[in-house]
């Protein structure tokens, strides 16, 4: 059982700093970029962005952190370990992260595929995605911890 907690932890900590990462690229690279766009550019390679990311990979970051993460923390309960805390902290933190990207960024994706309205989408959509990033990274950094202390 021990062996399989750590791989366990060790998928969930991959997948979420994967997952923390490529929220980080968009606000450091790709949205900084689209900036010096105009309109019409900016939203034709938003949509192109939201079609491809939906992929195997995407999903296996994505959703198997969550999924991962879930599974961790039931082993690590049934196991009693001291990285049950961290372990909590990591999901609670990646939950909300999703919750943002839910309530937030895909509403917004979805209102800039039928419209071209840059000024709606812009500040508030980056405003989402440094939250979610900085919530993915702040998992990342509990799953590892979990992963040490285990």
């Amino acid at each position: 059982m021990i062996i399989a907690t750590m791989i366990i932890l060790l998928l969930a900590t991959v997948t979420s700093g994967l997952t923390a990462g490529l929220f980080w690229a968009f606000g450091y690279a790709v949205m900084p970029a689209l900036r010096r766009t105009d309109d019409r550019t900016f939203a034709e390679v938003m949509n192109q962005i939201n079609v491809v990311i939906l992929n195997g990979w995407f999903a296996l970051c994505f959703g198997g952190a969550a999924i991962f993460g879930v599974l961790a923390v039931i082993v690590v309960a049934v196991g009693g370990s001291a990285a049950l805390p961290w372990t909590i902290t990591a999901v609670a933190v990646y939950a909300a992260s999703l919750i943002i990207t839910f309530a937030v960024n895909i509403p917004l994706n979805n209102a800039l595929a039928s419209t071209s309205q840059r000024a709606a989408f812009e500040g508030r959509w980056n405003r989402a995605n440094v939250l979610r990033a900085t919530g993915h990274t702040i998992a990342f950094v509990a799953f590892g911890t979990a992963l040490l202390v285990y």
